[in-house]
């Protein structure tokens, strides 16, 4: 196949057209990296890592820019690209590339999720259900749970501003209930109000 013109596009992106019509949208990367030019002919082999680079490229540069919005775990970033109609193979090849780049780190993301969620006031259970939903593997949960602020102080500030009288069974079972929804265990639950009861009688 020969090349007909190398058009600029928008940015980095480079069209490549060919004698028999045929387009490939690559970047100036591959273009740089292939040494194309206009005239150029290219062999199967040598057209087909041309599709492959040029697609590697154009994602990579789509996922970057989704990571430039929100950070997310590598399972996340592998489904939105699959979702955008990313085959699953070469959003595995870019995924991997960017981890190889330290722009996508489930470690520090993790962590990252861990003090954000603490610091809402949320217990580890529902961090570990928010790990869970954002695709982070398990083997991360209990290092980045560590990193966050311990729950005393979020979850005695809950009890301070929900339980008005300790000696209230159904005030206290209320509040217990509503702390267990936001990811406390019981043992938490039964320290914080037991503190909080040795405070009112205090």
């Amino acid at each position: 196949m020969v090349i007909s013109s190398l058009r600029r596009t928008v940015a980095e992106h480079v069209t490549v057209s060919f004698e028999d019509g045929t387009e490939v949208p690559s970047t100036l990367g591959v273009i740089t990296e292939m040494m194309l030019y206009s005239g150029k002919n290219l062999d199967d082999s040598e057209s087909e890592r041309l599709r492959c680079l040029s697609e590697r490229a154009l994602v990579l540069e789509k996922a970057i820019n989704l990571l430039s919005f929100s950070r997310m775990s590598a399972k996340e970033l592998h489904r939105k690209l699959v979702h955008k109609g990313v085959e699953s193979d070469t959003a595995d090849a870019v995924v991997e590339k960017l981890q190889d780049l330290r722009l996508l780190d489930d470690a520090e993301y993790a962590a990252a999720v861990a003090r954000h969620y603490a610091a809402k006031g949320y217990g580890a259970g529902r961090i570990r259900a928010e790990f869970s939903r954002r695709g982070i593997d398990r083997d991360l949960w209990d290092e980045a749970l560590d990193s966050a602020p311990q729950p005393d102080d979020q979850i005695d500030r809950f009890v301070r501003t929900k339980l008005k009288d300790p000696d209230d069974r159904d005030q206290v079972r209320k509040v217990s209930a509503a702390l267990s929804r936001r990811g406390f265990s019981w043992d938490e639950i039964h320290s914080a109000i037991s503190r909080y009861s040795e405070t009112s009688e205090d």
